[in-house]
């Protein structure tokens, strides 16, 4: 069957995440229920990163195999006619050989957590962004984030539901920038474990919110408890923001 990979990007305030539930909407119930209804079959989406509840992507992949052979354009025009409805687009299809396998194929994946760090609330990025009504320190942040670049057991940011095999992760970037009122988080890895990254945020906040020494971060880290962890920032703020493969 013809193999096609798609580039989604979708707000995911209104949904219970990525994946299929029996008694919720999710983006890829949304999406497969868009692809089916001009090809005429039932279909499957596989994606890169199951994000949850609330969480947004800029640059999503999924994999579908499709009965036929169709124009990438028409799979992307076409699916996208059936979704106007919703704060979901297919941004881009394309044919890709049988191997291609949205997950496994992935050699790293990028996060963007935005924080906006102003008195007034926000009005046009509501469930946009993180709202933190005083001026964080990111440089601050930035520097604590570098304690946990490299290979470790990240058992501290690792939710207690999550379904990988270990604690053990790679991370290859995390860095704090600030851009015009907000403080930015970027965060690339070839995976993450359940949360990960809403954790390290949580705790990088407390950085810059001068409540935790920056050394504190790479000491929560070693002591490989999650009790150690601050907050969990809120969904709202984290986007998948791409795969490369």
């Amino acid at each position: 069957m013809p193999r096609y990979k798609l580039v989604i990007e979708y707000d995911g305030t209104p949904f219970s995440g990525w994946q299929r539930q029996a008694n919720a909407n999710s983006v890829q119930q949304s999406v497969e229920e868009a692809v089916e209804a001009f090809c005429g079959h039932p279909v499957r989406l596989h994606c890169a990163g199951r994000t949850d509840a609330g969480v947004h992507a800029t640059h999503q992949v999924a994999h579908v195999d499709l009965a036929r052979d169709w124009r990438t354009d028409v799979v992307r025009d076409a699916s996208n006619a059936r979704l106007k409805r919703l704060p979901v687009a297919v941004l881009s299809a394309e044919a890709v050989p049988e191997s291609f396998d949205a997950r496994i194929s992935a050699t790293r994946r990028h996060y963007v957590y935005r924080i906006l760090d102003r008195r007034a609330q926000p009005a046009l990025d509501v469930d946009r962004v993180w709202h933190v009504p005083v001026r964080l320190d990111h440089e601050a942040m930035d520097r604590a984030a570098k304690a946990l670049l490299g290979h470790h057991d990240f058992t501290t940011f690792r939710a207690a539901e999550c379904q990988a095999n270990g604690p053990m992760r790679t991370l290859d970037r995390l860095d704090v920038r600030r851009e015009g009122q907000e403080v930015v988080v970027y965060a690339h890895a070839r995976s993450f474990l359940h949360h990960q990254v809403r954790s390290m945020v949580g705790c990088l906040k407390m950085v810059g919110m001068k409540r935790w020494h920056e050394r504190r971060v790479g000491e929560v880290l070693a002591a490989r408890d999650r009790a150690q962890c601050a907050a969990l920032a809120p969904s709202c703020g984290l986007y998948l923001a791409g795969v490369d493969y």
